[in-house]
């Protein structure tokens, strides 16, 4: 049983991890790259590392394993998160197809200070 486990996480682990390898040499821009190496290399990871749990069958290594998978799933989606808005902030390019910008118009490049005010709160404020 625990052979069967071990195959299997460690295939889609291996699976999640070549498909962020694709994933980055295809995606277009910046923004899409972070966002396939915060989803899809964290999943692959924690799946392998979980089958080397599975085969070590041990509980201090199954303690250490669990907080590593804790700390990735933790530190990745904000560590890509901050990528990306310092990508956004020095001025990197969004892809040709992407239509919807949110932060446009709302960050100060002089100050550095992003505004969540709406654009019609910010238009009603200057008539």
């Amino acid at each position: 049983m625990n052979e069967w486990l071990i195959i299997i996480f460690s295939s889609l682990g291996t699976l999640f991890a070549l498909l962020a390898a694709v994933g980055l040499i295809r995606m277009p821009d910046t923004f899409l790259r972070i966002s396939v190496n915060t989803k899809a290399a964290t999943l692959g990871v924690g799946l392998l590392i979980g089958a080397a749990a599975i085969f070590f069958n041990d509980l201090a290594i199954s303690t250490r394993v669990l907080a590593i998978i804790i700390f990735i799933f933790l530190t990745a989606p904000i560590g890509g998160h901050l990528l990306g808005r310092t990508g956004y902030f020095i001025g990197n390019k969004l892809c040709d197809k992407t239509h919807i910008d949110d932060l446009k118009d709302q960050y100060n490049k002089k100050t550095h200070e992003l505004s969540s005010e709406d654009k019609e709160e910010k238009e009603s404020k200057l008539t």
